[in-house]
């Protein structure tokens, strides 16, 4: 189901992993402004071991307001590129940075307007950049001024190597099997064949629109031969409001294909699902991908998020980490029409990969500071999660939210640092009797101390860094048979279990 009701941690006794959590929680305290200043990442941290792990990484939410369908590619010349829809469906703009975090204040420029009479003239949606054989391409839908809902899918050109100069050509229309409501076309490439995916309405299928998949033709504005249909929505999930399958993204790894997609109306409903399919296969040949019955990432209540979608993926400024892109609203309750509703911002975070190798998007975040995970030293595929209040190590952490903590100024101040659950915001992590768990702040001063450490370097490893207790100096924070404890360290085995990287 989309929206999956939130027990108390107190509460989650399962056996496994605990279930996503959703409901709402207290606001969260005004000083976690500053946390970004506090995160801070040394270049050297490289996790050891575990296949997936990947530096820490710090962003903060949203990046921009006001921009839906966010697509973002980083370019061979050391810019991050973004276009997104904007709320006057007018015109296609691209701003670029040296960083993801510049793009929030990167000067935008409009590339391309609307016609003022018939075709390519209203709803201009979802455009996206790519860069193909020396050029530059936009993909984006459009409808007609004499008819609004004539949705169909377009391309854009440019031949010089930057794209906010030169002059871009109008390529016209990508011609599908059927000449009816088209949108949201996105291009790959596996093994060196190049493929186009979209959205579009078949006729004698009653759903508002399915994803496609074919070949690229001689030229990036056109397909070639055959056309597989890859989602029909049928799950409840998908089918809230609209039977919407739309906006295909694709992210590689580990020998496999991974296709996410935006699926039921584009208020709180709206939510990612996933295909996937080995990198080896016949990707024309719908028996080899698998759809993942449940969605893959929806609304969070308990982190004001809703109706997170339409998401590209791109990689970290050190590439060592892939970033999900993706649009949301902070509140629920939407009046009138979603599509006139402008308040869509561009967001990033963090995408985890399990250790099966599948991705994890985990839930969308909590505005502000984005969140990290810490992996033990010494068991270098675990982390550090909570479960039932109780705050242990444990590998394969496919809630991956359990293990997301966001670093921020101390409770108690005196340049200490506190750990804030990220699926329970006001949760904190704090020892009680020397054991260490996840609670609500109380608002004492006994919590306060509790839950604040001094941040040093990791007493086994300097890349690393250990928690030192605020009011129990000399205790730091170590795991002792699966569960986190306060104690004092004296051999090398405690300064091994003390030691932590951020993920």
């Amino acid at each position: 189901m989309l929206h999956r009701h939130l027990r108390h941690p107190a509460h989650r006794r399962a056996a496994g992993p605990a279930v996503a959590d959703s409901a709402a929680r207290r606001p969260l305290r005004s000083l976690l402004a500053a946390a970004l200043a506090l995160l801070t990442v040394s270049a050297g941290l490289v996790a050891a071991g575990a296949a997936q792990a990947a530096p820490a990484v710090s962003y903060t939410n949203p990046l921009v307001n006001q921009r839906a369908d966010p697509h973002i590619v980083r370019h061979a010349d050391g810019y991050y590129y973004m276009t997104a829809t904007v709320p006057q469906y007018d015109r296609i703009v691209l701003r670029r940075a040296t960083t993801l975090a510049g793009l929030a204040t990167a000067t935008e420029t409009t590339i391309w307007r609307r016609h003022t009479s018939g075709e390519m003239g209203a709803h201009i949606w979802a455009p996206e950049i790519h860069f193909i054989d020396g050029r530059w391409y936009v993909y984006f839908a459009a409808g007609r001024t004499d008819d609004v809902w004539r949705i169909r899918m377009y391309v854009l050109e440019n031949a010089n190597p930057d794209p906010l100069a030169g002059s871009w050509t109008e390529r016209g229309r990508i011609t599908t099997p059927w000449d009816t409501f088209s949108l949201d076309a996105s291009t790959f490439e596996v093994n060196g064949v190049r493929y186009l995916t979209w959205a579009q309405q078949e006729p004698g299928i009653s759903t508002n629109s399915n994803v496609y998949l074919a070949r690229m033709g001689a030229n990036p504005w056109q397909i070639s031969g055959q056309v597989t249909r890859l989602v029909v929505p049928t799950y409840d999930w998908e089918t809230r409001g609209y039977r919407v399958a739309e906006g295909p993204a694709v992210i590689q790894r580990n020998g496999r294909v991974f296709l996410t997609y935006s699926a039921s109306a584009t208020d709180a409903n709206y939510c990612l699902g996933m295909l996937t399919a080995s990198a080896g296969a016949n990707l024309l040949d719908a028996a080899a991908w698998r759809k993942s019955p449940t969605p893959v990432f929806a609304s969070n209540a308990a982190t004001g998020q809703y109706g997170p979608g339409h998401n590209s993926f791109t990689v970290s400024e050190d590439g060592q980490s892939d970033i999900l892109v993706y649009h949301d609203r902070n509140y629920r309750d939407i009046s009138g029409d979603p599509l006139d509703d402008p308040n869509r911002r561009t967001r990033i975070q963090k995408l985890y990969w399990n250790a099966d190798g599948t991705p994890n998007l985990g839930i969308p975040v909590p505005d502000g500071p984005t969140p990290v995970r810490l992996r033990s030293h010494d068991l270098n595929t675990s982390y550090v999660r909570h479960y039932d209040y109780r705050a242990r190590v444990e590998p394969n952490v496919t809630n991956l939210a359990d293990s997301q903590f966001r670093i921020v100024p101390g409770l108690a101040g005196a340049g200490s640092v506190s750990l804030e659950s990220t699926n329970f915001p006001g949760y904190f992590l704090r020892h009680r009797a020397f054991a260490l768990y996840v609670e609500r702040d109380d608002g004492s001063t006994l919590f306060d101390g509790d839950a604040s450490f001094q941040r040093r370097p990791g007493l086994a490893a300097d890349a690393g860094l250990s928690l030192e207790s605020q009011n129990y100096p000399g205790r730091y924070v170590r795991h002792r048979d699966g569960l986190l404890q306060l104690e004092t360290v004296g051999t090398s085995a405690d300064r091994v279990a003390a030691t932590f990287h951020l993920e």
